[in-house]
């Protein structure tokens, strides 16, 4: 049987949850997508993060023995509710920003997070304190532009970003995570130009996960 990884979207913008699925699907074929049945459209400040937060926790208390899959990807970058959710289910539990950091990690020294929305820079940077890696991050540079108008109009973003990369390898990065939905993509397009690597936070994570259901898999 195929790897069942089910993508929980922590916001109810449907339209970017079919992005992801279509974009996770070039990893891997099983892959679904859902999302929390209230909440903000698109998650810019903690009070939003944190209703996101309460959303995936009672999505996850949903799921049965027939609708839970082999692995739950919250894919969110910021990760609302992941280690509540990771506590209650049996099954593994991946997040984009977490998946990024270690990758991150076990790419360069130090790594750099890029990303829409200017609230997401000290919320990341606690996210990143709380996992132990504070010491390995550089910075968090956030676009003016958040994440939904970043997808909205991909061309017109496009230099924005790439400047903010240059800035952040600038800043002593040798690795850069473009993190969030928003972004998808942008890793490919810019990293020719970019002399570090660019890590795509949707793509760490989708590894990730078949990566750690296929060892569980090995191990029964």
């Amino acid at each position: 049987m195929p790897l069942d990884i089910l993508l929980l979207n922590a916001n109810t913008n449907r339209a970017m949850t079919d992005r992801m699925v279509g974009a996770a699907r070039a990893l891997h074929p099983q892959v679904r997508g859902a999302n929390v049945a209230r909440g903000a459209a698109y998650i810019s400040d903690e009070a939003s993060a944190e209703v996101a937060a309460t959303a995936t926790l009672r999505f996850a208390h949903s799921l049965t023995a027939a609708t839970r899959p082999d692995v739950l990807v919250i894919s969110c970058f910021g990760d609302p509710g992941l280690w509540k959710v990771r506590g209650l289910l049996p099954c593994p539990v991946v997040g984009m920003a977490e998946a990024s950091c270690h990758a991150a990690c076990q790419t360069g020294r130090r790594f750099a997070i890029v990303t829409g929305g200017a609230a997401w820079g000290p919320m990341l940077q606690r996210f990143v304190a709380d996992l132990g890696l504070g010491s390995r991050l550089s910075d968090v540079h956030t676009l003016e532009l958040t994440g939904d108008r970043i997808a909205a109009d991909r061309a017109g973003a496009r230099a924005q970003i790439g400047r903010t990369v240059d800035d952040a390898v600038a800043g002593g990065a040798d690795a850069v995570i473009l993190g969030g939905a928003g972004l998808i993509g942008f890793a490919q397009e810019l990293q020719d130009v970019t002399p570090v690597p660019l890590l795509d936070s949707l793509t760490c994570a989708v590894t990730q996960a078949v990566a750690m259901g296929s060892l569980l898999r090995r191990g029964r």
